[in-house]
């Protein structure tokens, strides 16, 4: 499957930084790259639960394609969300389906520095976003 040129961008970025704390300055700067949510969209409705931190998840369904916005409490979570959602936003329903979160993490040089607890949750924001597709389609 061809990565979206963000997500192309990402790799790009993260493979070329060399160390691990370079990468986390590079999640931290990605992480300020989130488009904000609203007081409104910070609601318990849009709360990942499954996060050891705060993470409010929405999406917006356009021509086919699912266009996600994330926000977190957590410097490093912001990071980690931003990059999880240049992997998928633009994509379909079905190709959010067969997203390999720990492959693509593992891809940026991530896949290590992610403690079990920041895994379950990346999942469970994943989860949440094949859920709202997979309602959108019924």
């Amino acid at each position: 499957m061809n990565l979206p040129a963000k997500a192309q961008e990402a790799l790009d970025a993260f493979t070329t930084a060399g160390s691990w704390e370079q990468r986390a300055r590079l999640l931290m700067q990605w992480g300020e790259r989130l488009e904000p949510l609203t007081d409104t969209e910070r609601s318990d409705a849009s709360r990942v639960h499954g996060c050891e931190s705060q993470v409010w998840l929405v999406g917006e369904h356009a021509n086919g394609d699912w266009h996600f916005r994330a926000a977190s409490d957590a410097r490093l979570i912001r990071g980690l969300l931003a990059v999880l959602l240049v992997r998928v936003n633009g994509l379909r329903g079905d190709e959010l389906a067969t997203v390999d979160l720990a492959d693509w993490f593992n891809q940026l040089g991530l896949g290590r520095q992610l403690s079990p607890s920041r895994s379950n949750g990346l999942n469970a924001v994943l989860k949440k976003m094949r859920e709202m597709a997979q309602a959108k389609s019924l």
